[in-house]
């Protein structure tokens, strides 16, 4: 069994008109705060996202340079994922985690473990753990809907559709019940210029719980201050160290 996915082709929606001007969002910080640094062999992390349809991978570098996704590779349980680092960029000098959307290629199941091996710019593997809840089916349209996986306890990557040059900024994050986390995005400038197109933007919360991660919800407070619940998939226990 084998399947590939380019990027190229990922998001067909999108509008090819770009709005001239549209750099880094506005209101976001000019230093970011930069994360501490993994321990050695936790230097990728990696989430379900879309109801499995995707994954979100992250990485460790500049928070204002994202990789990008050249190719994905699925065999026999495992999934290779090329990372490449964008080219003549100018970068912000911290140290933050980054999550880069991944389509699921045809015969990913998310109700089965699934080794993540990174490659490219990037090396590093995980394993992301099944969770049988999730029923979107890799390989289908998406339907844009917002969603979030857990990469690891206390991280949190949540998957939003809209202007690629525009991406949600996490204003606050905060576990707010046993099995409850509240993210609010920062509201954006009324003049921001943004691309007009139609892309996944990863954005990753940090939070300090909550006391039962497995099967928790999101509470996601939008750019517009319009308010979703969506359930957080992943299955960490309380035992988990990660």
């Amino acid at each position: 069994m084998r399947a590939r996915v380019i990027w190229g082709a990922v998001v067909a929606a999108s509008v090819a008109a770009v709005l001239t001007g549209c750099g880094a969002p506005s209101g976001s910080p000019e230093t970011p705060t930069a994360s501490e640094e993994p321990d050695a062999g936790s230097d990728v992390a990696a989430a379900w996202l879309d109801d499995g349809r995707g994954i979100g991978v992250v990485t460790y570098g500049s928070s204002s340079c994202e990789p990008s996704l050249v190719a994905a590779d699925l065999h026999i349980g495992s999934l290779t994922v090329d990372l490449a680092d964008p080219e003549d960029a100018v970068c912000t000098a911290d140290y933050a985690p980054r999550a880069t959307y991944v389509p699921a290629p045809e015969g990913v199941d998310p109700s089965a473990d699934l080794l993540v091996v990174v490659e490219g710019d990037y090396s590093g593997e995980v394993t992301l753990e099944s969770d049988a809840r999730l029923s979107g089916m890799p390989g289908d349209p998406t339907d844009y809907a917002p969603s979030a996986g857990w990469a690891g306890r206390g991280m949190l990557v949540i998957l939003t559709w809209g202007s690629s040059g525009c991406p949600p900024v996490v204003e606050s994050a905060a576990a707010t019940g046993e099995s409850e986390v509240t993210v609010t995005f920062e509201t954006p400038p009324d003049d921001q210029v943004c691309t007009m197109d139609m892309a996944p933007r990863t954005t990753i919360a940090t939070v300090d719980g909550p006391e039962n991660p497995t099967g928790a919800t999101l509470v996601l407070i939008g750019e517009r201050s319009d308010v979703v619940e969506l359930p957080i998939a992943g299955t960490l226990g309380k035992e988990d160290g990660r």
